[in-house]
């Protein structure tokens, strides 16, 4: 059962209610609102989740235990408002701490050791061995060699060793095409990549040092001309399939082109980018990037960054829902539902493409593009963080609200191209053009492909929605999680208020289990233990405050919201 909470109110006083008014008629009573409805409308106003999970705490020294509620997790406003909105935060709280460093996140790594150097050498010499004995082919010696191989690695990942000193596959065919530039595409400078992270700094005249930052803006390319609510002119003129592929491999592009600014430019530039949708249903990326680039270079980059899409020709459907290829399982594969013939399989299609074949795709930025400097003591700093990560808690179809026929029938034909149009080189949509995927099996049906990308809720963009460089703060999303909970453990210690966390033991209640709660008295529990929290913090930053032991980072002057 749930643990005691006391009430963070005081009781009202057992005076006579009054009589309320009985509603005399349906209408009236439906719009009288529902009890849950009150609740989970307190729970967000509070911050508490409306979807907790119950878990049951151990005390591994009294041996009570314990039913509380801890949240979701969700990123979405539509499954926890409140949860969606933590997530936000966190990230805002991530974007900040890396945009205007002055100093490197990550410390070089230390010299191996002693130790490691002879660890690496056994590990050479038991490398040569192997192909030794793979050549003679004594397999008996190979697997033996194998976890001699397994057994160094792991004692110099004990030694504090990251990676592997060779990867385990030995035999990994590759395929290599030309990277000859587009004729289309102008040439980029190509400068040695330092290791600094950290931008220039600016020396004022009256010696005041500035070390500004870009907020970066980067689009798709035009299909059609669009009306000032995204939806096309001319819809039958519109390429809703150059658009529906341009979303689905829009990731790549942006990787790209950091990767060409960083040859451009000459030192390892970092960035923390979220992706959203324009009103014409096309992805864009708004980037906090540290440090300052010439424009002119960033627009030199931008048109001169493209990806190509190596993958067999999918302009012809050659199979309909009503006639598609089956599956043959004494071939093994699917085959032309008239002629019983084995379709091509995913690599022989791909061998197929000549050397001189155009690829399938080319994705490229288009010529909006738009980059404003800001610096760390700048008042738009904050507001450009928050303009950023401002769609982070809703999906991508809901952050433009529709409103007429005309953006639904726009969503309702994106939506359709996206349907039918590959996504990866598994995607059950290649049978319609008479190529099986790859790692094809039984079941496979057209237009009913499960990726990511195919979903309405995506608008074609299965990858992740925040994209962070490796050296922006220095620690992942998780850290950051850390340092908040490593924060009110050190403001509530200072007041005195020890937590020790390692006493208890905490396990998830599964479906069934005869000791977990009703959902709404896990949210109503949820709701009375965020007040004791918030007043507990409270206090422990005024005793804080007074006793002059405040933690580090925190600001005696601003209150700790819980």
């Amino acid at each position: 059962m749930l643990s005691p909470v006391p009430s963070p109110v005081a009781l009202v006083s057992p005076a006579v209610p009054a009589v309320a008014d009985v509603p005399s008629s349906r209408a009236e009573r439906a719009r009288m609102p529902l009890a849950r409805r009150v609740v989970e409308a307190v729970a967000v106003d509070n911050g508490v989740c409306i979807r907790p999970l119950a878990m049951r705490r151990i005390d591994t020294t009294t041996g009570e235990t314990s039913v509380h509620p801890v949240p979701c997790g969700a990123t979405l406003a539509s499954k926890c408002p409140a949860c969606a909105e933590h997530a936000r935060r966190l990230r805002m709280a991530q974007c900040k701490s890396g945009w205007h460093l002055d100093s490197e996140p990550l410390p070089d790594p230390a010299p191996a050791t002693e130790e490691m150097k002879a660890l690496a050498m056994l590990r050479a010499d038991l490398e040569a061995a192997r192909s030794t004995a793979e050549t003679d082919g004594t397999t008996v010696d190979v697997g033996e060699i194998d976890g001699l191989i397994d057994q160094v690695d792991a004692e110099l990942a004990a030694l504090g060793v990251r990676g592997k000193a060779a990867s385990d596959r030995r035999d990994r065919p590759r395929r290599t095409r030309s990277t000859k530039r587009r004729p289309d595409i102008p040439d980029l400078p190509r400068l040695p990549v330092a290791t600094r992270t950290v931008g220039r700094t600016f020396t004022a005249m009256d010696g005041t040092v500035w070390r500004p930052s870009l907020f970066l803006t980067l689009t798709c390319d035009s299909y059609g001309k669009v009306n000032a609510d995204g939806t096309p002119v001319d819809p039958d003129s519109y390429d809703y399939r150059r658009a529906a592929r341009d979303a689905i491999h829009f990731p790549k592009v942006i990787d790209r082109f950091f990767q060409n600014l960083r040859r451009a430019v000459g030192w390892n530039v970092q960035y923390f980018a979220a992706l959203e949708p324009q009103r014409r249903l096309a992805p864009h990326v708004h980037a906090a990037i540290r440090g300052t680039i010439p424009r002119t270079v960033i627009r030199q980059v931008a048109a001169a960054t493209y990806h190509n899409v190596w993958w067999p020709t999918c302009d012809t459907v050659r199979y309909g829902p009503q006639h598609p290829p089956v599956w043959d399982a004494g071939q093994g594969g699917y085959v032309d539902p008239d002629t019983g013939g084995l379709l091509p399989s995913w690599d022989d299609a791909i061998d197929a493409i000549g050397p001189d074949d155009p690829p399938a795709h080319v994705v490229r930025f288009g010529p909006q593009i738009r980059a404003d400097g800001v610096t760390a003591n700048n008042a738009t700093a904050g507001r450009l963080i928050g303009y950023l990560t401002k769609y982070l808690t809703k999906g991508l179809d809901s952050c433009h609200e529709t409103t007429t026929d005309a953006q639904r029938v726009h969503a309702e034909r994106f939506a359709e191209t996206l349907r039918v149009e590959p996504c990866s080189p598994t995607c059950a949509n290649w049978l319609a053009y008479g190529v099986q995927p790859r790692h094809a099996r039984p079941g496979l049906t057209l237009g009913r492909c499960m990726g990511k990308a195919h979903k309405r809720a995506t608008l074609g963009f299965g990858g992740r929605r925040v994209l962070v460089s490796r050296q922006w703060s220095g620690k992942s999303l998780a850290d950051h999680k850390a340092d908040r909970r490593a924060f009110v453990a050190a403001l509530l210690d200072a007041a005195g208020q020890r937590i020790d966390a390692r006493r208890h033991v905490w396990q998830l209640l599964r479906p069934g289990d005869p000791g977990t709660p009703r959902r709404d008295h896990l949210i109503l529990h949820a709701i009375a233990e965020r007040h004791i929290w918030r007043s507990q913090l409270h206090a422990a930053q005024q005793a804080a405050t007074a006793s002059g032991n405040s933690p580090p980072g925190h600001d005696p002057s601003q209150p700790l919201a819980a």
